[in-house]
């Protein structure tokens, strides 16, 4: 029996790009080895999509050089409530399985 042959790697056409999420990847770092280095290697030849990877770079810093935005507390507590079902400031006259009711109708209409 001859040995297994190993896949080749995959090889990107001269029309294809990389797609705008691997490009968000690749510049998160957030790619395994082996997708990073094809994502590299069609970086280094393709330049759309080395601009592409610099307007992202550039989009990823002007975001961490933002301003930090403050929560209030308030609004984080009403927040981590609305899985159960706890709406204090819809009133305590409906039980908490009717505020999600009564929610649910309102956004339909």
């Amino acid at each position: 029996m001859p040995p297994a042959e190993k896949p080749e790697p995959r090889k990107f056409g001269s029309t294809e790009h990389l797609a705008s999420e691997a490009i968000a990847a690749y510049v998160d770092g957030e790619l395994r080895m082996n997708a990073y280095m094809r994502a590299a290697q069609h970086i280094g030849i393709c330049a759309d999509c080395a601009h592409e990877v610099e307007a992202q770079q550039q989009a990823r810093g002007a975001l961490r050089r933002a301003a930090e935005v403050a929560m209030p507390s308030s609004l984080l507590g009403a927040l981590s409530r609305i899985p159960t079902g706890e709406f204090p400031l819809c009133g305590s006259d409906y039980p908490a399985g009717e505020h999600s009711k009564r929610w649910s109708l309102r956004w339909r209409k």
